[in-house]
């Protein structure tokens, strides 16, 4: 788009342009954090402060720890971890130490946590024991060497962590027996850090800094490259694009934001840890966003300024009979993003706060937000918005070609928040990028006079399931591993809860196979966002002249 006719729909104050060139990685913006807010609290966890010099330090002695491994300049350290304190001390660890951040979702089984440790090459993983069983049954097949294992009370004191332990471990059995020969203690890990030192390196904007991994059309999970100055330019442009909302926070007083929404989701990684940092903000780091009364409580004890959410949280907290014992007059800004906000859950959250939600649109591949509402927004207007400071969007044919006004076309985006390319596969990046620098995302909008972008429909089969990438290719894959399946496909199905959920259609090779083996076979090896909602069983698939599946028949059959 030659012109941005967005400017005009930007609330006072928004900077068509920003300067993205402030830090020149990660590391240099943690260690001004650290420095400027030291004194202050940086994260709030089961009724703990952790402050912004108790986090320089125990990244500074896990740095040194970690380059005491032996590792080196850009190797991948991989953390599997929920919201705990330690995950924010090692992604300031890893970064400093001139390591690449490798995010892993822990609810991953053994085959997904495998392809995503051979994938990035980690040497080592900081990982919570509560999934130390998953890493178990793989690691011999990745090139991790080293394992760091942390546990939910590490950080919360003598008594009150070891309690904590005793009862997930003893109690409520949530830490399955694992053996780890070799494997090194958090809290050992940070002892022999501080005895050491943390050695300067150099890093540079266009070094990586983190390895976030997105699903593949394949069917195999790639990972999305991003630069120290992808993420400076997305947390900056973030913090410019939120300033009207945060103004109105009393001077002298610390912005609080919910950090709900997992650590390893990149729009929680930029959004929550990385923005906190930079404004010296208070992280409330939520390790279980779906027991909502839990949620409820801990929000009940602090002021909350900004609260990320997907749909289904909004939806969630919005319905919970304890809604009203947290005072939710302090919100100023409700980002919501990784999957559509419906209308009935924006109506009935600015009825209940005040604070109407600021519906974006981003992806890992561009670290991630693109576009959002205006944070001055009083109303639901059913689009992703507009392209934040320094983005530019164009809607393409499939040729290549920008279509023209009016008409649908695939969202395209250019910024320095795009990604450098997947990892290792330039064949795959070279697919998801056009000559002139813009990322080609697979999603199919309109524009409007105003400038507001809308999705209305997706060019690739992917299902987004509360915010996540499923790929009906992954899925079929694996399912088509199990015997007793003849054949199979997957479809996208609406899904009041999650927005989209699976479903998956199977012809028979053995007459027996039942839907309770299907579903146990699902449950081994894939994580739970991607099991199917419903499986229905066929006598055959439809299919083109030439066979290939017809997914868009599956979806429209109910």
């Amino acid at each position: 788009m030659t012109e941005r006719i967005w400017l005009k729909s930007y609330p006072e104050g928004v900077p068509a342009d920003i300067d993205t060139t402030q830090y020149a990685s990660l590391a240099a913006l943690f260690e001004e954090a650290f420095e400027k807010y030291g004194s202050r609290t940086a994260y709030s966890f089961m009724g703990k402060d952790v402050s912004y010099a108790q986090t320089d330090s125990l990244s500074r002695a896990f740095a040194s720890y970690l380059q005491g491994l032996g590792l080196n300049k850009g190797d991948r350290v991989a953390i599997m971890m929920p919201n705990v304190p330690q995950y924010p001390v090692a992604v300031a660890a890893i970064l400093r130490a001139g390591f690449v951040a490798v995010n892993v979702n822990p609810l991953y089984t053994p085959r997904e946590l495998e392809h995503q440790l051979k994938d990035s090459g980690a040497k080592a993983i900081v990982i919570l024991e509560n999934f130390a069983t998953t890493l178990e049954q793989c690691m011999a097949k990745t090139p991790v060497k080293h394992v760091v294992l942390c546990a939910m009370g590490d950080q919360l004191g003598l008594l009150k962590g070891a309690l904590v332990n005793y009862v997930l471990r003893n109690v409520k059995k949530l830490v399955p027996a694992f053996n780890l020969p070799g494997a090194v203690r958090f809290n050992e890990a940070i002892a022999a850090g501080t005895r050491g030192t943390l050695k300067s390196v150099e890093i540079k904007p266009d070094d990586v800094a983190v390895l976030q991994y997105t699903g593949g059309t394949t069917g195999v999970s790639k990972g999305a490259v991003l630069l120290n100055r992808n993420l400076v330019a997305n947390l900056l442009q973030a913090e410019a694009w939120f300033q009207p909302a945060l103004n109105k926070i009393p001077a002298g007083e610390q912005m609080t934001e919910v950090c709900a929404l997992p650590l390893y989701h990149i729009f929680a990684f930029t959004v929550g840890m990385m923005l906190c940092m930079r404004t010296g903000g208070k992280l409330v780091l939520i390790p279980n966003p779906r027991d909502m009364a839990a949620v409820l409580g801990e929000l009940a004890k602090h002021k909350i300024h900004v609260l990320p959410a997907v749909n289904t949280l909004f939806n969630g907290l919005a319905n919970h009979a304890d809604f009203s014992k947290v005072d939710w007059s302090s919100l100023v800004v409700s980002a919501g993003g990784g999957t559509a906000v419906q209308s009935a859950v924006a109506k009935l959250w600015f009825e209940k706060t005040g604070c109407a939600i600021a519906e974006g649109y981003g992806l890992s591949e561009t670290s991630p937000i693109a576009t959002s509402n205006p944070v001055t927004t009083t109303e639901y207007s059913g689009t992703i918005g507009v392209p934040i400071s320094n983005t530019w969007l164009k809607l393409l044919d499939d040729d290549g070609v920008e279509v023209a006004r009016g008409e649908s076309g695939e969202i395209a985006i250019k910024g320095p928040q795009v990604m450098a390319g997947y990892w290792q596969r330039p064949d795959e990046t070279a697919k998801s990028m056009t000559e002139d620098g813009y990322f080609k995302t697979g999603d199919v909008g309109v524009v409007d006079e105003r400038g507001y972008f809308r999705i209305v429909d997706r060019k690739k089969d992917m299902i987004l399931v509360s915010g996540f990438n499923v790929y009906p290719t992954e899925i079929e894959d694996v399912v088509a591993g199990l015997a007793g399946v003849m054949e199979c496909a997957c479809v996208g199905m609406a899904d009041e809860k999650s927005g989209e959920a699976v479903k998956l259609v199977i012809v028979k090779k053995d007459p027996h196979l039942t839907e309770a083996q299907v579903r146990e076979y699902c449950k081994i090896n894939m994580t739970g966002y991607k099991q199917p909602k419903v499986v229905e069983f066929r006598t055959e698939l439809p299919k083109t002249p030439v066979g290939k599946i017809l997914r868009r028949e599956l979806r429209d059959k109910k």
